[in-house]
């Protein structure tokens, strides 16, 4: 599609050229102007158009201008929108967008050669022919003028992008980041410390990354055959902790060079001082840092050779803790960038009456956190006498005392992964039924169910199947991007037209909302990932992995771009944020907002998270309009298959929404609900209208007529409602119709809440109606917050859109005047 927009300026030839050369960098665009290709245009708020008002008011000095008027000739702006191919992504494909200006005599004729300026650059320029034409002094308000009216012509043209271009390339060619092999197997050659052997290791394991005084560690088990008079008695075993050291501040190809590098060494940091009848193994290192200071934490278990049975019996556990300064090598030599004390065992910090109830105590894995009172935190998984299960231990000193609390995750939960988030503790577990996320608010006192927390996470298991460890959270961390608090998490998810869940996404999430980046890897049968460690340090996001493609590998990634996808993702989040408290909308806990963003079947969340399927409707604007049988719109909000994964909807939501009917219908007609995932579409909450011009109220799939009459052309702002999994209610134009329901919680129907439907289901409903601006919460909403969600005609752009072309006619009115 091509738009055509001519810009009836009075400017010189050499205003043209100079507009043509400066237009691509204007200060201060909005990111999607920032290049030629304008894809990925996010939606444009009123701040935007606020910003750059006062710039567009009269000035005085504007009556001084030049009095004599020049040769006119009229500049054409061609705004040319390319490919606008839809995809299988949940994410709208924003056509690109191309910017030619030339001028009008240019279009039709070739241009002389005399009395043609030609800018060579922003500060040098050549000029031919026309020398004895008079320099006007300031040209500088006038290219301003041209260029805000441009601006702002291309951002009308922006917001019929609908929603930001899809970075999880699900479709086409797979983009996936660029590794580098950090610790190779047989190939990485290892510093020997403690005894333990020089060169090579057989496998690397259990990979840890942590960032401290400008140094990046990764701490990874080294493996190998340890044999016995000549014997191999124990096969290749983990038998010390190994560790290679990369300046935070040195640029990725520079990393991949040193890495590259023939002199690229790893670096024994605790040894197994093996000997013929004593071994040690040591086990999952599990790091964090603070300031210069990086604090290890691993477990050792130690094995004797019995020569009265002849046999090799266990001889004892322990935790052992190594403590790290990280310098700054002027050398550059690597191996002085941490200096490492002597390990020192906090095994007898456990309370002795504890110790009786253990079998033994081990390390998690992965890092540990250091929470922002500057507590350290580690995760431990605790072998009971019975059964095993989570804990953690922490210092408040610096790692000189531990704490060890007595409260423990259910039996049976492991592997767990920790943050901090709002001052609590965090910890994801693998239980038996399903992934979990338990808080703590004491510090490991008490452990509860963290229901609505990191809903993405949560994943309940099935007969027969067992999903979480497909969904199995590898890494999170907290981090602070673009202004806002996130957690980011690694865990796999689908590729578009795939059944099994193969690839490794990035996800991230303020607690609210939750997007996907990636893939970021994708396995097959001779390539998976077993292990993951994520850090955000120094302005870079890395992504440690460990792969068994080349027998335990383990591979380092900068993931730059899903950085900056994540930023401008939070941007988006706070420019919408930030629109709906003007105008005195919700915000606390708003998921999604369905409005005029759209293209083809799919309407897009502006919060570029979570986009709805239309069928069979025709857009309007800020929504859709659903006529005939089987017109709607669903919005799969918690399907895992789809990397949808908003599993809050089981448990407390508020989904809201503007309607219009425009017909009375023969029979009663669906108009917004909450399916179940049980293959027979049940409806949990809904709302139909009848032929009487009367709402009916849906709970569990029972159908009740209220008193409340709608009426035939009104805009209705209609909201559902779920409280603790099984309070059910429905509110029009603020005031509740029937009488709120108890209904199943979702656990005990067996299945999920897995869609929203829109003006009609999956049956032949004769709807006709219209559905604009949705909003989705996690939680109930009051009815006084209610009230304040608005159903005002216009939406996000649609406000911005009534503003553009009031000021470009005021602007092309200021343009043709001078």
């Amino acid at each position: 599609m091509c738009v055509c927009v001519c810009l009836a300026f009075s400017l010189t030839r050499r205003v043209a050229a100079l507009f043509c050369v400066r237009w691509f960098s204007v200060p201060s665009l909005p990111d999607c102007l920032v290049s030629r290709s304008l894809c990925g245009c996010s939606a444009l708020l009123l701040t935007d158009v606020s910003d750059v008002l006062p710039l567009l008011l009269p000035s005085p000095l504007l009556g001084h201008r030049h009095a004599r008027k020049e040769s006119n000739q009229t500049l054409i702006a061609t705004v040319k929108i390319e490919g606008t191919e839809r995809t299988n992504s949940t994410h709208t494909h924003c056509p690109h967008t191309h910017i030619y200006m030339l001028s009008r005599v240019a279009a039709v004729k070739a241009p002389r050669t005399h009395n043609r300026h030609c800018v060579t650059g922003s500060s040098g320029r050549r000029r031919e022919g026309g020398e004895s034409e008079p320099q006007r002094p300031n040209m500088s308000r006038r290219v301003f003028t041209s260029t805000v009216l441009l601006l702002l012509v291309v951002m009308m043209c922006c917001g019929t992008c609908g929603a930001a271009t899809a970075e999880q390339g699900k479709s086409g060619a797979v983009q996936l980041p660029k590794w580098v092999d950090i610790f190779l197997p047989n190939k990485t050659q290892v510093l020997p410390k403690e005894g333990s052997e020089t060169g090579v290791r057989e496998a690397f394991a259990a990979p840890s990354l942590v960032s401290a005084g400008g140094v990046m560690a990764v701490f990874a088990e080294g493996l190998f055959v340890y044999k016995f008079h000549g014997h191999d008695f124990f096969g290749i075993k983990p038998y010390e902790i190994v560790a290679v050291y990369i300046k935070a501040a040195e640029s990725w190809p520079s990393i991949v060079a040193e890495v590259n590098a023939g002199t690229w060494r790893a670096h024994t940091v605790i040894g197994s001082r093996n000997d013929d009848d004593r071994l040690r193994f040591l086990y999952r290192p599990t790091a964090v840092a603070k300031d210069s200071k990086v604090f290890l934490l691993v477990e050792s278990d130690n094995t004797r050779y019995d020569n009265v049975n002849d046999a090799w019996v266990k001889d004892g556990w322990d935790i052992q803790l190594v403590v790290g300064v990280a310098t700054q090598s002027k050398d550059g030599v690597q191996s002085t960038l941490i200096n490492w004390a002597e390990p020192k065992s906090i095994l007898q910090q456990i309370p002795k009456h504890t110790q009786d109830q253990l079998r033994d105590v081990a390390t998690a894995g992965g890092s540990g956190i250091v929470m922002q009172n500057g507590t350290l935190v580690f995760p431990l998984v605790a072998k009971g006498k019975n059964y095993p299960f989570s804990m953690i231990t922490y210092s408040t000193d610096n790692g000189n005392n531990w704490v060890f609390p007595e409260s423990i995750s259910p039996v049976g939960c492991l592997d767990p992964r920790i943050t901090e988030w709002e001052r609590s503790l965090l910890m994801i577990v693998q239980c038996i039924d399903g992934q979990r996320v338990y808080e703590s608010r004491d510090m490991g006192t008490t452990w509860t169910k963290a229901v609505r927390t990191l809903s993405g996470v949560w994943v309940i298991s099935q007969t027969g199947v067992r999903p979480y460890e497909i969904f199995r959270v590898g890494a999170i961390i907290t981090a602070t991007i673009e202004g806002r608090k996130v957690m980011l998490y690694i865990q796999r998810g689908y590729i578009s037209g795939e059944k099994e869940a193969t690839a490794l996404y990035l996800w991230v999430t303020d607690n609210n909302r939750t997007f996907s980046v990636g893939p970021l890897f994708v396995e097959n049968a001779v390539s998976q990932t077993l292990v993951n460690s994520l850090l955000y340090s120094d302005g870079n996001l890395h992504l440690l992995q460990q792969r068994d493609n080349k027998g335990s590998a383990i591979s380092l990634s900068r993931l730059t771009d899903e950085l900056n996808t994540i930023k401008s993702v939070l941007r988006t989040w706070a420019q919408l944020d930030a629109f709906f408290s003007k105008l005195s909308t919700p915000t606390a806990g708003l998921v999604g907002f369905l409005s005029n963003a759209a293209s083809g079947d799919t309407w897009s969340d502006e919060y570029r998270c979570v986009n709805a399927t239309v069928t069979k409707a025709s857009k309007v604007k800020n929504g859709f309009k659903f006529t005939g049988p089987g017109s709607m719109a669903t919005w799969p909000v918690n399907i895992p298959g789809d990397n949808n994964q908003y599993s809050f909807v089981n448990y407390d939501f508020t989904i809201v929404a503007t309607v219009t009917i425009h017909q009375v219908p023969k029979g009663s007609t669906p108009l917004l609900g909450a399916g179940l995932g049980d293959g027979h579409g049940t409806k949990i909450i809904g709302l139909s209208y009848g032929m009487n011009k009367t709402w009916e109220t849906v709970f569990d799939g029972k159908k009740t007529t209220s008193n409340t009459i709608w009426e035939l052309g009104k805009e209705h702002q209609v909201a559902l409602m779920l409280q603790d999994g099984n309070k059910g209610s429905v509110y029009v134009d603020g005031v509740i119709v029937g009488s709120p329901a108890k209904i199943p919680k979702v656990g005990a129907l067996g299945n999920e809440i897995t869609h929203f439907y829109f003006g009609g289901d999956e049956g032949d409903s004769d709807s006709n109606a219209t559905v604009t601006n949705v909003f989705l919460y996690n939680r109930r909403l009051s009815e006084d917050e209610l009230k304040t969600v608005t159903k005002k005609e216009g939406s996000v752009r649609g406000d911005v859109s009534r503003v553009l072309p009031l000021l470009l006619l005021g602007l092309w009115g200021l343009a043709a005047f001078y």
